[in-house]
């Protein structure tokens, strides 16, 4: 290799070196992490690029024990049922982790995981994580709490599906995905991949966000703003009479 060659490769690690420590800087789950603890995993951390409809994964698959983060983009998770059909579970933003099984159950891929738009992955060995949570053992908290979360919304997924109506299943839903100052959700939502997640049809999905327009804001590209936090919390918790809102169709 030509001395040239060598200088360019080097200057390439150590952008990458750089990259991975700030993008580990960033995942919640490990945020108490220091400095030294970071760059410590940097040799067991790996970046994975997907292009738009690129599985990631497939439901079944055998997993290497990793901690999966997803760093960049947008990934869409489903599970196809008994009779054939898909169902989609839920839609992952950035800095998301996914693929629990990997890290602490059964190695197998609980469901498809999709690449919605172009997207980064980025995984960790289970071995080196572990190593750094027996010094920090607040990592393995804020993981568990993650799964926790999930598991529970799960569960609120469920009964919606079971007796609660369509406005209440898509109030819980936007409550889940909203982001941290509460006006606007963490990722794009289509129309149709709403109406998949709660179970309704595409047209009574549209009508259901003409409805609650005062409420919620619907723009192109599946972009939801949250017009009246209080209104959609009562909606969800069951602390307003349904009818008393004055829906405007026209």
């Amino acid at each position: 290799m030509y001395h040239g060659q060598q200088k360019f490769v080097k200057r390439n690690q150590a952008n990458m070196r750089d990259y991975l420590n700030e993008r580990l800087k960033q995942v919640s789950v490990l945020r108490d992490l220091s400095e030294s603890d970071i760059i410590s995993l940097q040799p067991h951390t790996f970046l994975h690029p997907y292009q738009k409809g690129e599985i990631v994964m497939l439901e079944g698959d055998l997993l290497l024990p990793q901690l999966h983060i997803l760093i960049e983009g947008t990934l869409q998770l489903t599970r196809i049922g008994t009779s054939g059909k898909e169902t989609l579970l839920r839609t992952l933003a950035q800095n998301e982790i996914f693929a629990a099984p990997a890290l602490f159950g059964d190695a197998i891929a609980p469901a498809t995981v999709t690449a919605i738009v172009d997207s980064q992955v980025l995984t960790i060995d289970r071995t080196a994580l572990l190593d750094r949570i027996k010094h920090t053992p607040e990592v393995a908290f804020r993981i568990l709490e993650v799964y926790n979360q999930r598991l529970q919304q799960m569960h609120q997924t469920i009964h919606d599906l079971v007796s609660e109506r369509a406005i209440v299943r898509l109030a819980h839903l936007l409550q889940t995905q909203v982001n941290s100052d509460g006006e606007e959700l963490k990722i794009e939502l289509s129309h149709h991949q709403i109406a998949r997640r709660i179970g309704i049809t595409y047209e009574e999905c549209v009508r259901l966000f003409s409805q609650l327009k005062t409420v919620v804001s619907y723009q192109r590209g599946g972009i939801i703003k949250i017009l009246d936090r209080e209104i959609l919390d009562k909606i969800a918790n069951g602390s307003i009479d349904l009818k008393s809102l004055i829906f405007d169709d026209k």
